[in-house]
């Protein structure tokens, strides 16, 4: 996933970026890092961590300038090392350039094997640091131009702020993936992966960076340009379900009530007789409020959470993500003892951190436990950003309904209808990407990368 934010026209850029990237933490928490420019010299720090971590006041000030791009990293490609970390910086000619990037190109390891048959060195893994090339390639013809002939040879998801010496890009593939909001701060201007970050600066939000356009801002204010038409839209459905902030707004829609419409949706799909309705928080809160103001049922807090542990799904390794289930959510007992309870989450990847927490339940005393997910099964991998890279890891993609309930031991699973999620989604399937339920890929991915990927499940 990944966060990014731009700053422009603000004395002190680089702290107005940390507390946009404070605000954007739950998209990613490997890395943080923040690049500053006064227009003519450009100061970098990047490390391993938490945004609060990575950064304190001494080493902010060491960032001065105008001019400023921040980046929080969930990795999807290239290992977790400080020099995956971003913004990505470089020096091309007499000009420095630090690009932050959210997304995934689907075509990055071709390209990137074009580019060192042609004598081009990489420093990193990322497929973000083939972007860059590219545009060095054409920058004869200049920075505008460069981005649009990159932007034509690039394929998959990207969201990008580009910090340029004196100026600041940002610009998004055509078919508008992953989120990327404009604002304006005291006569200059925000760029950031979701509106929540300017709520904390009390930036004033003005639109999204449109799919397929470059926003170039600079001393003369704030200049459009659109690169590439877009063929349709492909919005990532998991945004609102599950990473985005649902204080943010998305695609135009406020998150919270769209997870909300999720919960209505489920209630009119499966009704139950149970005691009340509880969410696994923080992702299943919204969508279990809906469902129980629908159903008419009571809600409760059945486990409590512990919010000094990140978020599990997110986390490298199932090693990680099992100790951290342990960790960050605790049953109330006096509330689930001899009760029938209806557990609402947002969706199920790989299962075990939920047949962990639902152990945990049965183990406080719960009679009965049915369990609701808030999308559908996800049976198909995810090229754009998204980490289940492979349906091996997905449970749904080689396991029935009915197998599944079995192995979490629930008394009752149900799953969202595809139907339900686009009524929720007021309808309209060509605004969405669904490649995660129906295997319909917007963007075809290269043959190479697909079958090395979908041979894993076997």
């Amino acid at each position: 996933m990944c966060g990014v934010i731009g700053v422009f026209g603000h004395k002190e850029a680089a702290k107005i970026a940390y507390f946009g990237l404070y605000a954007l933490q739950h998209r990613g928490q490997e890395s943080a890092g923040i690049v500053a420019s006064n227009g003519k010299v450009v100061h970098e720090h990047r490390a391993l961590g938490l945004v609060a971590d990575v950064f304190d006041e001494a080493i902010l000030n060491q960032l001065p300038g105008h001019i400023a791009v921040g980046h929080v990293r969930y990795s999807t490609t290239g290992s977790t090392t400080v020099k995956n970390a971003q913004p990505f910086c470089v020096t091309h000619g007499k000009q420095t350039f630090a690009l932050a990037h959210n997304g995934n190109l689907v075509n990055a390891h071709i390209l990137r094997a074009e580019l060192e048959k042609q004598g081009s060195l990489f420093q990193t893994t990322m497929d973000s640091e083939v972007i860059v090339h590219l545009l060095a390639k054409a920058l004869r013809k200049g920075l505008i131009e460069a981005i649009k002939e990159t932007m034509q040879i690039i394929e998959g998801a990207y969201s990008i702020v580009l910090l340029a010496q004196n100026k600041l890009i940002a610009f998004r593939d055509p078919y508008g993936f992953r989120p990327l909001a404009l604002g304006m701060l005291n006569g200059g201007y925000i760029v950031a992966s979701e509106t929540c970050a300017f709520d904390l600066v009390q930036a004033q939000y003005l639109r999204d960076v449109r799919p397929g356009e470059i926003l170039l801002i600079d001393e003369n204010g704030l200049t459009s340009y659109q690169a590439v038409e877009q063929e349709r839209l492909a919005h990532c459905i998991f945004e609102f379900i599950y990473f985005a902030r649902p204080d943010s707004y998305i695609f135009g829609e406020n998150v919270y009530a769209f997870r909300k419409r999720l919960g209505f949706q489920l209630a009119e799909e499966c009704t139950l007789d149970t005691d009340f309705v509880m969410p696994f928080p923080d992702s299943g809160n919204y969508a279990a409020i809906g469902y129980a103001q629908k159903a008419g049922l009571p809600f409760e807090m059945g486990v409590i959470r512990n919010h000094y542990v990140g978020r599990t799904f997110i986390q490298p390794s199932q090693s990680m993500r099992d100790f951290s289930v342990r960790v960050k959510l605790n049953p109330v007992k006096e509330i689930l003892r001899g009760k029938r309870v209806a557990v609402v989450d947002d969706s199920l990847v790989r299962g075990t951190t939920s047949r962990t927490r639902i152990r945990a339940i049965k183990e406080a005393g719960a009679y009965e436990i049915n369990m609701l997910i808030s999308c559908p099964p996800i049976k198909f991998p995810c090229f754009y950003g998204i980490d289940f890279p492979s349906r091996g890891e997905l449970i749904a993609a080689k396991h029935s309904v009915e197998e599944i309930r079995r192995y979490l031991e629930l008394d009752l699973l149900h799953y969202l209808s595809l139907d339900g999620l686009l009524k929720a989604g007021q309808g309209n399937r060509k605004r969405f990407c669904l490649a995660c339920f129906t295997g319909e890929y917007p963007v075809a991915v290269q043959n190479a990368l697909c079958k090395e990927i979908f041979e894993e499940a076997s």
